[in-house]
């Protein structure tokens, strides 16, 4: 049987790996919702989320901030997202997206047959009564909707907040002058009548040309003017303020907000889902006060009807100490937080990749009931840092065909690559999830049979674009070295296969890259011969540190950048006379080593001393020293 026949849904379907804050087409969200896995650790989450939420719904509250954090591939986006979703109630095809969370049951006569992916009915009905409030939903990433060097400004937050605010309502959100034009014309019911206007005048939509408002001044003034919404000169004059700096207060921000709340009646909800805050913030405690006082404020302003909710790597309490600056306000405001952590994303990859049909599972359940000894016995760990493996049929089963510490070293992978800097700008930026890596790397041993393990060196290729040159350009280099690549083959050569994996685990300190741990990171299939692979690991090593590719350190191996090697080359090319050699051992034993400059006799008191020639490997460093 080969892997890509075991797996419940195609492995080699197109996912997005990474979700991608503000992408919507309608494909791309029904696939999302039908395969969103809630786990346990969701499930507390979805409920502690929509209690909070629903104090804002029921009265009023103050507290209307969530922070979500995780770490990198933890899912915070995509949590964020599902959010906007259930909160915005929205429709894809005949379904809310709510059906997809509480399954058939909730979705009469519309032929529903999803599962309940919520279990509890409290937060059924919370969730229900979320959705069947009018909502709008504004979701962005604050890094993208910022204005290149706005971040300079103390006012950063509250500009973003403000043009994504103005482009819900379908205002010019890069101007801001003319979305306030735009805004009165529609408090006094006669934007269509603008927008028509400007239409027959111009020849084009308002929407389009309103971007280049320089280029159309005369035709804005002259639709005003014939609208008798304002004079000529009142118009002219009002054109030229646009072009001056926009300033505006978070204290009108938060009523303007308000204002919209309550023109639109019935309880209405704003929502702000801001992805990637913290990354956005950093340490810049300009940026800190800005969100501080606009969360304060929305809060003081809308009292629950008007919510922020953001992610960041980092959890509050971290954020907030910035600098040593007290930010507990903030802490106050954000008073719901929601942390992501690695063991909802080796269940989600397990429920959404490796979910198995029934007859595999079992085929597989049986193989590992014949072949467990002989597995634990090839997987050898030797550092002390505990690797999960099988626990039994149904785990084994479950993980298929990947090892359960996988899940973890590439998590630990992920995070040290970035932390030192080996990864490019779109790694760093979650554009590769563990999702995406784990989905890819099925993908290319889907043709494999049964009892092929897919070895750590396969996440290497999902990774590999994403790389800074002088780590991807060693492995490149590598291929076209006939002494490493001897028949010139374009992959699966397995010197650079090791040379992968020794990549991989350069910065993690869960594994040490002995030959022994290698030997079972290389583990390709439940039948391998672990005394021959660790021959041909150590034959390609010597290899590896011949090419000076690697080097050894003690019973170490460690895999060498371009500037590493090119350090190696310099201090190997670097020749010193032997003189100079036994002159410096001579310097570092007679004066650091040997102090003493005289032997002194221990009988008799040490009352008696002698000197003694310094000499190394017949050399004389210096000479007989007079007893005494």
């Amino acid at each position: 049987m080969q892997i890509r026949e075991m797996f419940e849904r195609e492995i080699d379907r197109d996912i997005q790996g990474v979700i991608i804050v503000g992408q919507d087409e309608e494909e791309n969200v029904a696939q999302e919702l039908d395969e969103y896995v809630v786990t346990k650790e969701l499930q507390r989450h979805f409920a502690d989320f929509f209690s909070a939420y629903k104090k804002g719904m029921n009265g009023n509250t103050p507290k209307m901030g969530v922070w979500i954090s995780g770490f990198f591939g933890s899912g915070k986006s995509h949590f964020l997202k599902i959010l906007s979703y259930l909160l915005g109630n929205k429709e894809v095809g005949e379904h809310r997206a709510i059906d997809y969370f509480v399954g058939d049951s909730a979705a009469p006569g519309k032929n529903f047959t999803g599962k309940a992916k919520i279990i509890d009915p409290m937060v059924i009905a919370d969730m229900e009564l979320a959705a069947n409030i009018s909502t709008d939903v504004v979701l962005f990433n604050i890094d993208s909707k910022s204005d290149g060097g706005s971040k300079q400004n103390k006012d950063a937050i509250v500009n973003v907040f403000l043009k994504v605010f103005n482009e819900m309502q379908g205002f010019c959100g890069a101007i801001p002058f003319l979305a306030d034009l735009e805004r009165k014309l529609t408090e006094e019911g006669r934007y269509q009548e603008f927008k028509e206007k400007f239409n027959e005048g111009y020849g084009d939509s308002w929407e389009k040309s309103r971007q280049d408002f320089d280029f159309i001044q005369d035709d804005v003034v002259q639709v005003l003017a014939d609208m008798d919404f304002m004079s000529e000169a009142a118009a002219r004059n009002w054109c030229e303020k646009v072009s001056e700096p926009y300033q505006i207060s978070i204290e009108d921000f938060a009523k303007r907000v308000k204002a919209y709340i309550e023109y639109k009646g019935n309880n209405h909800h704003v929502v702000f889902l801001v992805d990637e805050i913290g990354q956005y913030i950093g340490e810049d405690t300009k940026l800190m006060l800005n969100l501080q006082t606009v969360t304060e404020e929305l809060g003081k302003e809308c009292m629950g009807k008007a919510w922020v909710i953001v992610t960041s790597q980092q959890d509050i309490d971290s954020v907030t100490k910035v600098k040593g600056n007290d930010f507990s306000k903030l802490q106050g405001r954000f008073d719901t937080r929601l942390a992501l952590s690695s063991a909802n994303v080796d269940e989600v990859i397990k429920r959404r990749i490796l979910e198995k049909k029934e007859v595999p599972a079992q085929t597989l359940r049986l193989i590992y009931a014949q072949k467990a000894t002989t597995i634990k016995n090839k997987i050898i760990f030797n550092d002390g840092v505990e690797k999960k493996l099988y626990a039994d049929e149904n785990d084994f089963a479950l993980v298929y065909p990947f090892v359960p510490y996988q899940f973890n070293l590439l998590a630990s992978v992920l995070t040290a690559i970035r932390t030192h800097g080996a990864s490019g700008k779109h790694l760093s930026e979650g554009e590769r999830s563990m999702l995406a890596m784990f989905k890819e790397s099925a993908a290319a041993y889907m043709e494999y049979e049964e009892g092929t393990i897919i070895p750590f060196y396969a996440f290497y290729d999902a990774l590999e674009n994403f790389l800074d040159h002088s780590h991807r350009g060693v492995i490149l280099k590598a291929y076209e070295n006939s002494f490493i690549n001897p028949e010139h083959k374009e992959k699966d050569v397995f010197a650079i296969n090791v040379l992968k994996t020794l990549f991989m685990i350069k910065y993690v300190n869960d594994v040490e890259a002995n030959v022994e741990n290698i030997t079972s990171l290389m583990i390709s299939n439940i039948e391998d011969d672990r005394v021959e692979l660790k021959e041909r690991v150590e034959k390609a090593l010597k290899i590896l540190v011949r090419q000076m590719l690697v080097q050894p350190n003690g019973n170490v191996y460690v895999f060498l950048t371009d500037e590493e090697q090119e350090i190696n080359r310099e201090i190997e090319s670097q020749s010193a006379e032997m003189a100079e050699i036994i002159n410096k051992a001579s310097e570092m034993i007679f004066e650091d080593i040997f102090t003493d400059k005289k032997y002194r006799y221990p009988a008799f008191n040490g009352r008696y001393t002698f000197g003694f020639n310094q000499i190394v490997d017949d050399r004389l460093y210096k000479p007989l020293l007079r007893s005494s």
